[in-house]
């Protein structure tokens, strides 16, 4: 799918995130080169100029990575203080392609280039042990169902969870309706005898899309399972309790979930989590976690002396 969006022109927008983010990062960069991208602003113009194409014909809809790109396209030709025709080119095919862009009434009025960060008041470290703490894996729900802003807040939260290059290859499968929460809550296996009273399941699906080496093929499954835990956390400060539910590598459960969700041939299911309010009359397990000393070392390399 990667090869194709690319070498047939319909912009890939897993190229346009990444290669724009490596910009960012060539542009914070101390000393910054008078020259640099090179080997990948031709590739970078070409997918934008592709995406821009799409977005105006409905076939994408993300016009925030639109906007994005912009900006940060502009500042690095901006930056360039050296001609050079490679860059020249680009400048040009990315001039020709900001004019038919999305304008503000899309994206709003915002600055979305590197930037200097500012302090801010911050939960303290207590108050982040103490949500922690109280995240339990629920299995019981009293069986309210879960506002949808409140879960699409959780999501937002979640989506600024890092990712490699920026590229964020998974999104969130959600199942509130009765039937099919059930339908697709019964596909994993660890969730015998307590599917019944799940009120809405949520299926992280990965893509590998985002990628055209399969040395990359784990990344969406690290990516997304960083998105789960903040997903959890937000959905926890809500009041929203959640139970991350295995998702083993299968093959008849990887088809009928795949079937169930439609999936396309280059998605994953990643991991899954029931969500609901908890019935604080019913237990949890209390899940004794692994002391300090078991969980982390400091400078212990082969051959390097250290205890």
């Amino acid at each position: 799918k990667y090869l194709r969006d690319v070498h047939t022109g319909d912009g890939n927008i897993f190229v346009l995130r990444r290669n724009v983010h490596k910009l960012e990062k060539a542009l914070v960069m101390k000393p910054r080169r008078e020259l640099f991208a090179l080997a990948f602003i031709h590739e970078t113009v070409a997918s934008y100029a592709d995406c821009v194409a799409r977005f105006a014909a409905g076939q994408i809809h993300d016009s925030d990575t639109l906007e994005w790109s912009r900006q940060v396209l502009r500042v690095y030709f901006a930056s360039i203080s050296k001609s050079h025709p490679i860059v020249e080119e680009a400048r040009a095919i990315f001039e020709t392609a900001a004019e038919d862009a999305p304008g503000a009434e899309h994206v709003g009025e915002r600055e979305r280039v590197p930037f200097a960060r500012s302090p801010a008041e911050l939960p303290s470290y207590d108050q982040l042990l103490q949500l922690a703490q109280q995240r339990r894996s629920v299995r019981w729900f009293d069986g309210r169902p879960v506002p949808r802003d409140i879960i699409d807040r959780a999501v937002v939260l979640a989506g600024l969870s890092p990712s490699a290059c920026n590229r964020q290859p998974f999104r969130f499968a959600i199942f509130d309706d009765p039937e099919l929460c059930q339908q697709v809550a019964a596909i994993p296996k660890g969730t015998p005898g307590w599917v019944h009273n799940i009120p809405c399941f949520i299926v992280i699906v990965g893509t590998l899309a985002a990628f055209d080496r399969e040395k990359d093929r784990h990344i969406p499954y690290i990516d997304g399972s960083l998105a789960a835990m903040a997903l959890c956390f937000a959905l926890e400060s809500q009041g929203v309790s959640s139970c991350c539910v295995n998702w083993p590598d299968l093959k008849e459960t990887e088809a009928r979930m795949a079937r169930t969700l439609g999936l396309q041939p280059f998605e994953r299911p990643i991991m899954c989590l029931a969500i609901g309010y908890p019935d604080m009359k019913e237990m949890v397990p209390y899940s004794q976690k692994l002391p300090l000393d078991e969980l982390r070392s400091y400078n212990r390399a082969a051959g390097s002396g250290h205890e």
